[in-house]
């Protein structure tokens, strides 16, 4: 166990259900995220991720709820303070901005958590510039694409300037020019704050690439997780017709691992390791037929 000093969230058997539910949408979940982590999640429709993003941010639905939820040293609770050492970005940005214009938008939280309207006039070119928006200010919202939404939803989250950054599905509403322009952002924005980020992601190279820890969910609770290169060579939750989408390349080097012709110890679900692996192999397997012949 972690110091709780290192120890950004805790959770402790929560349970939840929904009004009218049949079982639990969160069964007894434990989680620890450690103070500048990574976190990943990942798991079928109906396992409990959206639900779990929600009780991190302190908006517990209504429901049944027990165990015990601390979010940067602040216990979580139905009817408990608004917790504002955290921010969340929903799946749908367009569920969260409400400015007319973009500049409207990005002032609308720190005026309500009644920052020095100062402060938020220098603080918004700032984080729009931080998202690859400067110069947007005085756009209408609705003018905006869905990448632009979608970092605008992120530089909402960001000047409030929360320690732990929650993004449920972000990417799930964006082409694939739109997605590699938000995993652009927030890598660069990890690179560039020491934040906590927790993010539920169904893009596994991205999530492979970016997150120290993954967690894959099933039915309200964790079934497995650890680091990438570790998580996606689990059999029984990857590498088989049902099961949730593992990167691609962890895929062609499963199938060699479970051939005997990889080691172990290459495995990778990382894209450029794997392609070097595959290659190094690739020319290996090339000389060997050559000194036979």
């Amino acid at each position: 166990m972690e110091p709780a000093d290192d120890v950004a969230i805790r959770v402790r058997d929560l349970r939840f259900r929904y009004p009218g539910a049949t079982r639990d949408a969160l069964a007894g979940l434990s989680l620890d995220v450690c103070r500048g982590e990574f976190l990943g999640i990942t798991g079928p429709s109906g396992a409990g991720k959206s639900t779990l993003c929600l009780c991190l941010k302190g908006l517990v639905p209504a429901g049944e709820f027990s165990g015990s939820v601390s979010v940067a040293g602040q216990t979580v609770a139905p009817g408990s303070a608004y917790v504002e050492s955290s921010a969340l970005v929903f799946q749908n940005p367009e569920t969260q901005i409400i400015g007319l214009t973009v500049a409207e938008d990005l002032a609308f939280g720190p005026e309500n958590l009644r920052r020095d309207p100062a402060w938020i006039r220098a603080a918004i070119p700032v984080y729009l510039d931080q998202v690859r928006l400067a110069g947007y200010q005085d756009v209408d919202t609705y003018r905006l694409s869905g990448g632009q939404k979608q970092r605008l939803a992120i530089a909402d989250a960001l000047i409030l300037e929360p320690e732990i950054l929650i993004l449920d599905e972000p990417t799930s509403e964006l082409d694939p020019i739109g997605k590699d322009q938000f995993f652009e952002v927030l890598e660069r924005l990890r690179r560039e704050r020491s934040i906590t980020v927790i993010m539920v992601e169904h893009a596994a190279e991205q999530l492979a690439a970016m997150a120290d820890r993954v967690i894959v969910m099933q039915h309200g609770l964790v079934v497995d997780q650890g680091p990438p290169d570790q998580l996606y060579r689990n059999p029984v939750l990857f590498h088989h017709p049902e099961a949730e989408r593992a990167p691609q390349i962890s895929e062609v080097l499963f199938e060699l691992l479970q051939a005997g012709l990889l080691p172990a110890s290459q495995f990778t679900a990382q894209e450029e390791a794997g392609i070097q692996r595959l290659r190094a192999l690739l020319e290996n397997s090339v000389q060997s037929v050559a000194q036979r012949v």
